[in-house]
């Protein structure tokens, strides 16, 4: 038997264990923009409250408008990486723009935010300094923790008193790090940042925070945690991405301190060796900022969306998780019946996603419902009304 037979048979035997415990995951093939309603395939319109589309941008006319002027003005793409010949000033003017919304020194662009933080750590930190990380980080957190030699400790889930006990341990390291999300994708709760800070200037600590699903949601204005806990500029490290409330496309950023910033020019890999961002995202990210600059009205009917739902389907009887985001996690516990549920809902004219183990740990099976400023009070209402008819059916409620 030749060696990829052998290992042909192994795989197929891990794929089934992954069928056989219900975890599989299908991917549904969209058929048209992403927005609130949208078609799948075959030809099925359905209501979408599984995207990241927290802000209704994905689809807006002024990003599309912005995007196709780039075209024409700076073309198609790259070819290069940034400090070779990839630098256009869309690319900086964008910088700018981020780094003035989130009240930083200076910005750097990434393919993704996977990308941004996994080329944060390893350029700053090393065997003599210390990673205090929430044991919820995003796996890209995980990722480029473990790419960066600095010492590793780990505090429960927005648990300032763990949070303080690895602190104290980490008193033996040169620099300090605390690493946390600002909102917890798969909760949907918010990071104690106000706390975090305090502790962090107890204990002579610096904080990165990831803004992925917090930057555009929380806070008044949307900037964010530091602008929910009023510390905006007092954070070193933000990490966040273009593809969730700022439009929905791709591209990740990191933003602070401006010397932490230009050492990441310097050293952070992901940087160093991939393609600048497309002239066309640059332009609709500058865009989404220049729109978000003059009202807050996206933000403000999101706020009223996601308080309209969580409250009516908690009164429906559901168990869902304490959100302070737009994520609204309905908890289901079984993996079986999360995808049982999900593709009822789809029936029903409601496009969700059963999450189970590995995205979340065995036995905390949910649908995480998302909701965007694009949705409407009838969008929402039908929506309730789905899952309170098959929540009876399946003997949840």
């Amino acid at each position: 038997m030749d060696k990829y037979k052998q290992f042909q048979k192994y795989l197929q035997s891990e794929l089934d264990k992954i069928h056989a415990d219900g975890l599989y995951k299908n991917e549904r093939i969209i058929v048209s923009p992403q927005s609130a309603k949208i078609r799948i395939e075959p030809s099925q319109e359905i209501l979408n409250f599984c995207a990241n589309n927290y802000l209704g941008l994905s689809d807006n006319k002024e990003l599309i408008e912005a995007a196709k002027d780039a075209l024409d003005t700076h073309g198609y793409g790259m070819s290069s990486v940034r400090f070779i010949c990839g630098t256009q000033d869309l690319h900086k003017q964008l910088e700018v723009a981020i780094a003035n919304f989130f009240g930083t020194e200076d910005s750097i662009l990434y393919a993704s935010c996977f990308d941004a933080n996994g080329g944060v750590f390893e350029p700053l930190l090393n065997e003599e300094d210390a990673i205090i990380s929430d044991t919820l980080n995003h796996a890209s957190i995980i990722d480029g923790v473990r790419l960066c030699k600095a010492m590793r400790y780990r505090y429960a889930n927005a648990d300032v008193a763990d949070l303080e006990k690895q602190l104290q341990s980490a008193q033996a390291q040169r620099f300090r790090l605390i690493v946390t999300d600002g909102v917890f994708s798969m909760d949907g709760n918010v990071a104690p940042i106000d706390k975090i800070y305090e502790l962090s200037q107890k204990y002579d600590a610096m904080i990165m925070v990831d803004e992925s699903h917090s930057a555009g949601v929380v806070g008044k204005t949307g900037r964010g945690t530091t602008e929910l806990f009023n510390l905006r500029g007092k954070v070193e490290i933000i990490t966040g991405t273009l593809g969730k409330a700022f439009g929905g496309a791709i591209g990740g950023f990191t933003t602070g301190k401006k010397e932490i910033i230009d050492l990441l020019r310097q050293r952070s890999r992901p940087y160093l060796f991939s393609n600048s961002i497309p002239p066309l995202i640059a332009a609709a990210g500058i865009k989404t900022f220049e729109m978000l600059g003059k009202t807050n009205i996206l933000q403000d009917k999101l706020h009223n969306n996601t308080a309209y739902f969580t409250e009516k389907l908690k009164a429906a009887g559901f168990d869902i998780k304490p959100t302070q985001s737009a994520i609204c996690a309905v908890m289901l516990y079984d993996a079986k019946l999360s995808q049982d549920m999900a593709a009822r809902l789809q029936n029903e004219g409601i496009y969700v996603t059963g999450f189970y183990y590995p995205v979340v740990p065995k036995g905390q099976a949910r649908i995480r419902v998302q909701i965007s400023a694009a949705h409407e009070i009838e969008h929402l209402d039908k929506c309730i009304a789905a899952f309170t008819k098959i929540g009876k059916e399946l003997k949840i409620i």
